[in-house]
């Protein structure tokens, strides 16, 4: 049979809500890409994200455009020319990813080498509000071993400290989100060390962080808006520690690894993160995070319902995806 491809749109409703600096979103919009070949089928997952001019519609017609080329047998070494990076090209290459998988009868843990890839501990994310609120989930979460908080606002040291006192064993990641005015940005910094925060991503907006060239780093300050695609990384090695992988940015697993490698050499410290998706678009991530500092993979833990089969948490573990979901 000639290959064939399927795009599906479909929503996953958030239990409660989840805020950060720039807006509240009650329900994860995600479009899975279905790429058919000969009996088998690979499946990716992708969250289009408005920050970064992407709409469902616009990624749904940019799959669409490239059918040709996908049901004409496109390759992933070619498909990182024939598209750019974003969402789009994300659900295309983790679906060739997954058919060529099931096409060999190997695994895509296999193709990247990994003998027997483990359970993570994933952060889990604490949405911003005011202090007390912030607090009282933090106070219900604080078991997990490490919880992601968003901040993002000029006053935002009641919430850091009201989530530390909180959870006073957890390890902590601050997520500003492009949120911090310039003239907080080290008071902020200061309070967040002394609280024993471990990471502090994108505090400045993209393009306008060059002060983070400027001013003494109490602690890792990581790179999110700012690195899509591994051109990204050398412009960024004065102003950043670490920088924040997704599929999504960097438009699949395929560049991922590329800019993972070139992280690496450039000595960033690495987190692998996500959008809120499902357990499908977390799956390539988990196989890519097997070995780097942060990893922040718990989209489905912020969902009502999860697609079956989804991943396997426990607490603050992430396990491996089954052949059945991914891979």
């Amino acid at each position: 049979m000639p290959r064939s491809l399927e795009i599906q749109t479909d929503s996953f409703p958030i239990a409660g809500t989840f805020t950060i600096s720039r807006g509240t979103k009650t329900s994860a919009e995600v479009i899975l890409c279905t790429v058919s070949e000969n009996g088998v089928s690979g499946r990716g997952e992708c969250v289009p994200y408005r920050r970064y001019g992407e709409t469902m519609e616009s990624v749904g017609a940019q799959i669409e455009a490239a059918r040709p080329l996908i049901e004409a047998g496109l390759s992933r070494a070619d498909l990182q020319q024939a598209m750019p990076p974003g969402a789009a090209r994300n659900a295309v290459d983790c679906a060739l990813w997954d058919l060529e998988a099931k096409q060999s009868g190997t695994s895509v843990a296999a193709m990247l080498g990994l003998t027997a890839p483990h359970s993570l501990t994933t952060a889990y994310t604490i949405s911003l509000g005011e202090p007390e609120v912030m607090a009282e989930h933090a106070r219900a979460n604080a078991a997990r071993a490490l919880l992601k908080v968003k901040v993002g606002t000029g006053d935002d040291e009641s919430r850091i400290r009201a989530v530390r006192a909180a959870a006073p064993n957890a390890a902590i990641i601050l997520d500003a989100n492009e949120g911090w005015p310039e003239d907080r940005l080290a008071h902020h910094l200061r309070v967040a060390a002394e609280c024993g925060v471990a990471l502090v991503e994108q505090p400045l907006p993209a393009g306008k962080d060059e002060l983070l060239a400027e001013i003494d780093r109490p602690i890792l300050v990581c790179a999110d808006e700012s690195v899509h695609h591994t051109g990204d990384l050398a412009s960024l090695r004065d102003r950043y520690d670490a920088i924040n992988i997704k599929l999504d940015k960097t438009g699949g697993l395929t560049e991922a690894l590329a800019m993972k490698r070139e992280a690496e050499r450039l000595e960033f410290q690495i987190m692998l993160g996500c959008m809120v998706g499902t357990s499908l678009a977390m799956a390539p991530a988990v196989l890519l995070a097997q070995d780097v500092a942060f990893v922040d993979l718990d989209g489905p833990l912020l969902l009502a319902r999860d697609r079956e089969p989804g991943l396997r948490y426990a607490g603050s573990l992430v396990f491996p995806p089954e052949p059945a979901l991914w891979g």
